[in-house]
């Protein structure tokens, strides 16, 4: 409970930081949700929009933090679930440190089509468990974004781990989560296993162990995760580094 007090009293000075950030470069029109799949915007502790109450947007007839189906549809959010660092912004394109295929392929035709919307910077933050965050910076304008990302992205990515972080360390998110127990050799095996789309039956013949002992497994490990299912084990575990993307 500490901590979260702590988080809370931390949040305003971080709020007022990123957009201090954006004023500062030519980006101050500000939005950031700490949990991507949270259908609430993020909130003070009294339940206020940071939109609301601190952030700007570059249209301010547009209540866009209640549109709760934006979250889907987003070409920016699409490519905040995709990559993990930060990325720009510009002309219908996306673009970061380097050439991928995954911004190449989302379609920002509808941030291209949109009246007063410049170039933006914006950063993704994913955290453990599965919860992905992000802050956007954008013009009305072209300002070079190109440029400024080069200069500022590490250090606007380092303010977004800030903010996202710590609102949902506040907001006690994810829920119940807890430091997970070591996972044991088999136990790693088997979920590794499980998540390339194995049966318990073709577990037990690749390990040579029995059914019930690949089944035993991976109820231990799920207690381990606090998971309530294979699914969840398997997201939490590939959350955690226990099972690595290949197997995922």
């Amino acid at each position: 409970m500490d901590h979260q007090r702590e988080s809370w009293a931390e949040m305003p000075a971080l709020i007022a930081a990123v957009q201090a950030a954006g004023d500062k470069i030519g980006l101050p029109f500000v939005a950031a949700q700490a949990d991507l799949g949270d259908p609430e915007p993020m909130s003070d502790e009294a339940g206020r929009p940071y939109a609301e109450t601190s952030f700007r947007w570059v249209d301010p007839n547009y209540a866009y933090w209640r549109d709760r189906k934006l979250a889907l549809q987003l070409a920016f959010l699409t490519a905040a679930r995709l990559v993990a660092e930060p990325f720009y912004y510009s002309d219908g394109h996306l673009g970061t440190w380097r050439p991928t295929r995954l911004l190449d392929e989302v379609d920002c035709s509808q941030a291209k089509n949109t009246p007063n919307f410049g170039e933006a910077i914006i950063a993704p933050v994913h955290l453990p468990r599965g919860l992905v965050g992000a802050v956007f910076w954008c013009s009305r304008e072209p300002v070079g974004v190109e440029a400024l990302f080069a200069k500022h992205a590490g250090d606007l990515h380092n303010l977004a781990l800030k903010l996202v972080a710590s609102h949902n360390e506040a907001r006690d998110r994810p829920r119940n989560a807890t430091v997970p127990q070591t996972l044991t050799r088999r136990e790693v095996q088997c979920l590794r296993w499980a998540a390339a789309g194995k049966t318990d039956g073709e577990i037990g013949i690749i390990l040579t162990l029995s059914v019930s002992t690949v089944r035993f497994h991976l109820r231990n490990a799920a207690a381990k995760l606090g998971a309530t299912g294979r699914a969840q084990s398997i997201q939490i575990a590939a959350g955690l580094g226990f099972v690595g993307a290949r197997a995922a």
